[in-house]
């Protein structure tokens, strides 16, 4: 994929830009003004406030310092930034249409595993990519032959390499660059490079054998825990653990109290004044994070984390589903629960404990570990699922459980939308089954 990063992507901004081999835009109207470029290069930049470190390094000023972009940095500019960033900047919008068809394409061939008809689709789809590709940049021209580099041409072999070497995250590049990136402190002689890293690459070998044979581990250092010291876990909650700092919230704002009522009595099916003979507000205990186990995201709450710093990347917008009623509009039709997402902004993590209390059908104290999140009214979502909004709604609690993974935001050049940027794809989606 590092013929796409490193190769495709660049030559593209280099033609939008006009700064490709000497090339004018010919008969085409690609050419994007400075003024263009230098919002979208300042757009980029200043969405790495909003990205959340989790996505990757901080995207820098594509319009004034393109070298400082790596492979994986463009892959996720191309991916995700470039489509929201381009939109409306050419003067035909056929140019955005064929960039936003390669990415659908590049979605596709990141994919886990494909089926024939996804091989089928990647393989017609580069096809007409490139002849689109040379309509529009090569015009058929010979004095335009340069625009046709090799790398355009081997985009009509991917499809033939997955076939062949199975997906193509199975082989590419990014694990050998990071593996060379290891090698590197090992050289301790200028004068005989190689000898150092054979040493090296032979102990780590040795190392790894003794690991297999022995079942032992040998990870140097204090060992990395999974729950870190401070943390709190709930059998109830197998998934996820509140790390600190914790406050005792004495007294609870009433707003919130209410909410975690409202959010109780719905989830007891009990009235409001139920609840509140059973529901303490003056015993909740705020937690500032919460880490998704196994490897999950950790979510910061904005109440007790500082996220307005100049160098502080937003972590507190996640991603969360809730079962929704989609026979709601009828009343004389039974509940048909499916799960839907919804984006917010993360501002407090409640674990609330309850008495045992025959009114709630509890036979014991139990404990309940409550998100307030500040859903973002979505507008309306583009081609490849990025959702806009301009405003936020309004602040409701749902369980902890119900919070997925973190997201990202971007303004888009004209100010006036939020995009959220959901890397997370089908395969992050929980699975509800209405018999369980």
């Amino acid at each position: 994929m590092h013929l796409i990063y490193e190769n495709i992507i660049k030559n593209l901004v280099l033609l939008w830009t006009g700064n490709y081999k000497g090339l004018d835009q010919g008969s085409g109207e690609y050419e994007l003004s400075a003024t263009v470029w230098d919002a979208i290069g300042e757009a980029t930049a200043a969405g790495g406030g909003t990205i959340p470190t989790a996505f990757g390094t901080r995207p820098p000023d594509i319009s004034k310092d393109r070298t400082a972009c790596t492979a994986d940095t463009w892959s996720f500019w191309l991916l995700y930034l470039g489509p929201i960033l381009l939109h409306k900047k050419f003067t035909r919008r056929v140019y955005y249409n064929h960039f936003i068809n390669f990415v659908k394409l590049i979605h596709l061939c990141l994919q886990f595993e494909y089926t024939k008809d996804n091989i089928a689709t990647i393989r017609t789809g580069f096809a007409q990519w490139v002849t689109e590709y040379e309509k529009l940049y090569y015009q058929y021209s010979p004095e335009r032959l340069s625009t046709c580099p090799l790398t355009i041409h081997a985009l009509l072999h991917i499809a033939d390499g997955i076939v062949a070497a199975g997906p193509i995250w199975a082989y590419w590049a990014f694990p050998m660059e990071r593996f060379c990136g290891r090698l590197q402190p090992c050289i301790k002689s200028r004068r005989f490079p190689f000898a150092s890293i054979d040493g090296h690459v032979v102990a780590m070998a040795q190392l790894s054998i003794i690991k297999v044979k022995h079942t032992v581990d040998l990870r140097l250092g204090p060992p990395k825990l999974e729950i870190p010291n401070g943390a709190f876990k709930h059998p109830s909650y197998p998934t996820c653990v509140l790390l600190p700092p914790r406050r005792i919230s004495n007294p609870l704002a009433p707003g919130l109290a209410r909410k975690i009522s409202v959010c109780l009595s719905t989830r007891f099916n009990r009235s409001m004044a139920v609840i509140k003979k059973y529901f303490d507000p003056d015993s909740v205990e705020q937690w500032a994070k919460v880490q998704r186990l196994d490897g999950g995201d950790r979510m910061l709450a904005s109440s007790l984390m500082n996220v307005q710093s100049d160098d502080q990347r937003d972590a507190t917008y996640v991603r969360y589903v809730l079962l929704v009623d989609a026979n709601a509009r009828y009343a004389r039709m039974a509940q048909r629960f499916e799960p839907v997402s919804f984006y917010g902004q993360l501002q407090n993590i409640f674990v609330v404990k309850l008495p045992a209390a025959s009114e709630l059908e509890l036979e014991s104290e139990t404990t309940l570990i409550l998100a307030a999140v500040r859903k973002c009214e979505i507008e309306f979502k583009n081609d490849l699922d990025m959702h806009y909004y301009w405003r936020d709604g309004p602040v409701e609690v749902v369980d902890v459980s119900s919070i997925q993974c973190l997201v990202g935001r971007i303004k888009t050049t004209d100010k006036k939308h939020w995009v959220v940027i959901d890397r997370s794809g089908n395969l992050a989606r929980p699975y509800y089954d209405p018999d369980d």
